[in-house]
């Protein structure tokens, strides 16, 4: 009879009981970082063992649904004011919100001729529509406003302004070319160290409050050992790569 090695004895029980232990957390993960999240969460997967199911979109209207008792256990927020604000408001964990990246702006067209230089083509007014997320909702809004307002010609294009949602409906309005160019996040055109596709012009980070977005885990993962897992695995070296490698600054 053959006997089992004892180092696979060992591996076996080990993977056993890492499946064991492995947890799933549901987050609410601003729109800008749908496409860093996505690789995260599977870099997340592999490495821990856990499971992050993402849902996607505006960090007001999720504001709004985690106040409403939405199962979410951790939220990856596009500003530091809501998850401060679920702070005071006691639907935190103490001691878990720490800033993961810095959101980066960029007015951005589909086609490739439209942005030559800068913010001029504002001021030359020569399109139908420009998209912006809706700055009630969603700090990249909030931002181009802001912009547009330093730059004085947001009562200009007041009768031209097109509102997404959240900065995905934002993006999507202008990738359509349903708006000719828009204020979208960097994140969302940006890939290997450039803008790809379209032209672009990336927004001065002076121009407007800084973008710092928050992560927090909610009073609903507590004792969830995905949630405490993924706040340690955005604070990685890997991980940061990964969100610098989208255009964000930590």
């Amino acid at each position: 009879m053959k006997t089992i090695p004892k180092t696979l004895t060992a591996l076996a029980l080990l993977a056993g009981a890492c499946t064991a232990q492995a947890e799933t957390v549901q987050v609410a993960v601003a729109a800008n970082f749908t496409a860093p999240m996505k690789v995260i969460a599977e870099a997340f997967a592999q490495d821990t063992g856990h499971k992050a199911e993402a849902a996607y979109g505006s960090t007001g209207k999720f504001y709004a649904q985690i106040t409403n008792g939405a199962p979410f256990q951790a939220f990856l927020a596009a500003d530091d004011t809501t998850p401060a604000k679920l702070e005071d408001e006691g639907m935190t964990l103490p001691g878990t919100r720490f800033t993961y990246a810095t959101g980066t702006l960029v007015l951005w067209s589909a086609d490739p001729a439209l942005i030559k230089d800068g913010a001029k083509v504002l001021g030359r007014n020569k399109f139908r529509k420009l998209a912006i997320a809706n700055p009630k909702t969603a700090p990249y809004g909030a931002a181009a406003v802001e912009v547009m307002k330093g730059l004085q010609v947001d009562q200009m294009l007041a009768p031209k302004l097109v509102q997404g949602e959240n900065i995905a409906q934002t993006y999507q309005f202008v990738s359509t070319g349903n708006a000719e160019l828009g204020f979208v996040a960097l994140s969302q055109v940006f890939k290997d160290g450039k803008i790809i596709g379209g032209s672009g012009w990336v927004v001065p980070a002076e121009m407007h409050e800084p973008i710092r977005q928050d992560a927090v885990i909610l009073k609903t993962g507590e004792g969830n050992a995905a949630a405490s897992a993924l706040m340690d695995y955005l604070k990685s070296d890997k991980v940061k790569a990964i969100i610098r490698s989208f255009g964000y600054e930590i």
